[in-house]
C-alpha cells in the first residue's frame, strides 16, 4: 500500500467554462485510491492567489479529514504575506493554531516570491520553530508562474537549507527535479528533460550535503526525474531511499498516476528491494508525519 504525500481535492469540485472538472471530490479520489492501492494521503490546501482561482481554507481540508480520518491527513498552507505583508509577521500564531487542530505540515507553498525573500524566510523560521515539514513548489521565473523562485543551480534553496537545518523541506516541481541532471540549458527548468543523466545535477549533491532536504516524487516532474535515465534513477532511489516520498499530485479526477506501476515494476524486476520500496511507498511518510 502507498501513502500519497501530495494531493489536492475540493469538497465541491470546480468546473470551469471548458467543462473540465479541475478538482476531485473526496469520494472520487477515494475510488481512485482503492483502484491504485493508496491507503492514505496528505491533502495540501490551495492557498496562494498565483495558482488558485478560488482559495481553499484549512477549515475545508480539516472537515474532509475529520470525515475520512482513516484516509486523509491535513496540511495547512500559510502564505508568507499573511497578517501584515511584512518580514516580521507573527506567522507562528497561525501555524501553531493549525498544528493544534491536527495539521501535520505546511504546503504546498506556491507564492511567486524568491526563496530568499525576507517574508518567505520568516515563514520558514516559524515553521522550523513549530516543527512542521514544508512542501514547496519552485517556479523558473517571477511572473506568469506560481511557486517560489530560484535561479538555475538552486542557490537560494541551498542557502535556505543552511539557515534552517532543523526544518525538513520536500522538493517538488519541474525546476527542482530537472536538476537531478546537469542542465544543458536553463530553459530545461521549464519542462521535463528527456536526455540521460550524463553528469549529476545539483539535486543529488544537495541531498548528500543537507539531511533536511527530502524528495516529493509526485506529478510528472518527480516521475520523469527517476525514469528519464532508468539506470541512474534506480541508483538515486537506492541511495536516497530514506528521504524519498511517493506522491501523485492528483487534481482532476482523471489525473494520470505513473509512479505506482513504475515502482512496482522496479520491485518485481529486482531493481529495488522490498525494503526500499516500502520506505518510498509509505514508511518514510509514516516516520516524517508520526503516523
Amino acid at each position: 500500500m502507498f501513502i500519497d504525500i501530495h494531493v489536492h481535492l475540493r469538497k465541491k469540485p470546480i468546473v470551469f467554462k471548458d467543462g473540465k472538472q479541475h478538482y476531485a471530490s473526496p469520494e472520487q479520489l477515494l475510488k481512485r485510491y482503492d483502484e491504485l492501492g493508496i491507503e492514505k494521503a496528505v491533502i495540501l490546501p490551495g492557498g496562494a492567489p498565483e495558482c488558485q482561482t478560488q482559495k481553499q481554507s484549512e477549515e475545508e481540508v480539516l472537515e474532509i479529514c475529520q470525515k475520512y480520518s482513516d484516509r486523509f491527513i491535513p496540511f495547512c498552507n500559510v502564505d508568507p504575506r499573511s497578517i501584515s505583508n511584512s518580514s516580521d509577521a507573527p506567522l507562528g500564531e497561525i501555524l501553531s493554531y493549525y498544528k493544534n487542530l491536527g495539521c501535520k505540515g505546511l504546503g504546498e507553498i506556491t507564492a511567486n516570491l524568491p526563496f530568499l525573500h525576507p517574508m518567505v524566510q520568516n515563514l520558514f523560521k516559524h515553521a522550523e520553530k513549530i516543527g512542521l515539514p514544508v512542501i514547496f513548489h519552485i517556479a523558473p521565473q517571477i511572473g506568469n508562474f506560481y511557486g517560489l523562485y530560484d535561479d538555475p543551480g538552486l542557490p537560494q534553496l541551498e542557502r535556505t537549507l543552511q539557515r534552517f537545518p532543523s526544518l525538513y523541506f520536500l522538493g517538488h516541481s519541474q525546476p527542482f527535479w530537472a536538476e537531478i541532471a546537469h542542465l544543458e540549458t536553463p530553459a530545461d527548468r521549464y519542462g521535463y528533460p528527456k536526455y540521460p543523466v550524463r553528469k549529476e545535477g545539483v539535486v543529488p549533491k544537495l541531498f548528500r550535503r543537507y539531511k533536511n532536504l527530502l524528495g516529493d516524487l509526485s506529478a510528472y516532474s518527480g516521475f520523469n526525474a527517476i525514469s528519464r535515465d532508468p539506470e541512474y534513477g534506480i541508483e538515486f532511489l537506492n541511495e536516497f531511499q530514506d528521504r524519498l516520498f511517493f506522491g501523485t499530485d492528483i487534481c482532476s479526477p482523471d489525473t494520470p498516476v505513473w509512479l505506482v506501476d513504475y515502482l512496482k515494476t522496479l520491485l518485481e524486476k529486482g531493481k529495488i528491494s522490498q525494503n526500499v520500496f516500502n520506505k518510498i511507498a509509505h514508511d518514510n511518510a509514516k516516520k516524517l508525519l508520526n503516523l
